[in-house]
């Protein structure tokens, strides 16, 4: 076995083209060192102007251009310097500047421990690595692992960043800023983050954050218990109950696990996603297991209409055309549930764009508007600020307005269109060959008088109050008044009937869950 060399505690004179010995008293020699001055403990190598050591108690003086040359690894320099040498504490002071190759730490009043590698200042100073600049009132850096930790006042600044923070700690190998106090960012680019916790990568782009951190800029904002964020490809990954808004469309998404493209301008939702379309006063809401909202070209010169011209009712569905150079987009796939006070939906897949604000719902949809349900293949809503104006019903379509647990107003055809006013339902038109209803009529003391069982090529519902008031017959009309103890039991539903209730959101809670 070998014996551990024990640091030696020792400052020896190395050069001094002028050297003195004094005699300051029976207990204490001073060697002072003039031009060139060097001395040497261990691995440490400390040049000045002139040097004062005290052999006795390990304690140096240094003034003038001094330089601490730790094994060749971190260079110190300052203008005065007091040595302890049994601990191996420099206190340096005026023009003081630590190098470790990575890092460049300046101030005007420093402690460094040679021994541990550690220097800090706490009047002052900055930290300098590469382009970025690091101020704060104290600060403390570890040679050995890159790490600087700032407290007070701290100000980081880059090509790119604008950061401020109460404490902050840095890492000049990696280029790594770690945030733990409140902190702010500003970009170049505009985005503000806020955190309290989290990490950034100022060479890389890459930053992740925690502790509801929120970032925003002129078009979206986005806030999360944890946020992951690649400024490359411009794409966030948000975690814990998330929030994104979309502020020039008035669109918010909430989830628990969404992204944001800032470069593509999309953003996903994919557990438990919500999508909150805003406008006044009144709200849109939409879930489904899958959200998605992308940007497209608006072609202008489309003449194309959503739903062709209906030549009963000489109507045309609403002009789509918009000024604008953009259209936001959502699709929603399984289990959607769309809510607002006027209607509710449900369906297994949708579309929705800004240019028309129609909601197209595909794999069978229904809605709800008051004790009205319409249901069918394929739905088109129309919309003009959150209420509905317009529905068509492509196939399979049908009416259901119930009237009690054991009396269900019905009206099925092939194709449906429903018009409203102020978002209550006010007449709907269906189209068979033929298209059929199960009417129960009152008298006028508001008693059921039976059953109405007719078709016709077309049928025409109009309501009041979102309560049935009157059906018309047009064209092949046949039908059968049956009284009411006299109902044959396969007679009292149409074919394709189903209350779909259950799937109906009760009120926008029901969407969260």
């Amino acid at each position: 076995m070998y014996a551990q060399t024990e640091p030696t505690r020792t400052i020896n004179i190395v050069n001094g083209e002028r050297m003195r010995q004094l005699q300051l008293s029976d207990s204490t020699t001073l060697i002072t060192l003039a031009g060139n001055a060097i001395v040497k403990q261990d691995n440490s190598t400390i040049s000045a102007d002139s040097i004062a050591v005290n052999q006795a108690t390990g304690i140096a003086e240094c003034f003038g251009n001094v330089h601490i040359n730790d094994a060749d690894s971190v260079h110190t320099y300052a203008q005065y310097l007091k040595y302890i040498g049994q601990e191996r504490i420099a206190y340096l002071k005026k023009k003081v500047k630590l190098t470790d190759g990575k890092g460049t730490l300046l101030t005007d009043d420093m402690v460094y421990n040679i021994a541990s590698g550690v220097g800090s200042y706490a009047n002052g100073g900055k930290v300098v690595n590469g382009n970025t600049i690091l101020t704060s009132t104290d600060a403390t850096y570890f040679t050995d692992t890159k790490d600087v930790f700032f407290k007070k006042f701290v100000h980081l600044t880059d090509p790119q960043n604008d950061i401020k923070a109460d404490s902050l700690r840095y890492n000049t190998l990696r280029k790594e800023a770690y945030f733990i106090a409140p902190t702010r960012i500003v970009n170049k680019n505009g985005t503000v983050i806020n955190t309290k916790n989290g990490i950034y990568n100022l060479e890389t782009g890459q930053a992740e954050f925690f502790d509801r951190t929120s970032m925003a800029d002129s078009t979206f904002s986005v806030t999360g218990g944890r946020i992951a964020y690649d400024e490359k490809s411009g794409i966030l990954q948000v975690q814990d109950k998330g929030k994104i808004v979309d502020s020039v469309n008035n669109i918010i998404m909430l989830g628990d696990e969404l992204y944001l493209n800032k470069k593509e301008n999309t953003f996903l939702g994919t557990r438990k996603p919500v999508m909150i379309i805003y406008r006044d006063n009144d709200s849109t809401y939409i879930t489904a297991d899958t959200l998605f909202s992308g940007v497209r070209k608006y072609d202008s010169t489309s003449k194309n209409t959503v739903v062709k011209r209906d030549t009963v009712n000489n109507t045309i569905a609403i002009n789509t055309s918009q000024k604008q150079d953009t259209i936001r987009y959502f699709l929603a796939f399984h289990h959607v549930k769309i809510y607002n006070d006027s209607l509710q939906a449900a369906s297994d897949s949708l579309y929705y764009g800004t240019e028309d604000s129609v909601f197209r719902m595909y794999q069978n949809p229904v809605c709800w508007n008051g004790n009205n349900q319409v249901s069918g293949d394929t739905m088109y809503l129309f919309t003009k600020n959150q209420k509905p104006e317009q529905l068509y019903v492509f196939y399979n379509s049908m009416v259901i307005a119930r009237e009690n647990e054991q009396m269900y107003n019905q009206i099925t055809g092939r194709t449906l269109n429903a018009y409203f006013i102020n978002g209550n339902i006010d007449y709907v038109r269906v189209k068979g060959s033929p298209a059929e209803s199960i009417y129960f009529p009152i008298d006028d003391d508001s008693a059921y008088v039976g059953m109405n069982r007719s078709s016709g090529d077309v049928i025409d519902i109009y309501f009041i109050n979102k309560e049935l008031n009157k059906i018309k017959f047009i064209n092949a009309v046949d039908g059968t008044l049956y009284p009411l103890k006299q109902i044959p039991p396969d007679s009292k539903y149409l074919k394709g009937f189903h209350w779909q209730d259950s799937r109906r959101p009760k009120n926008k809670l029901d969407i969260f869950e």
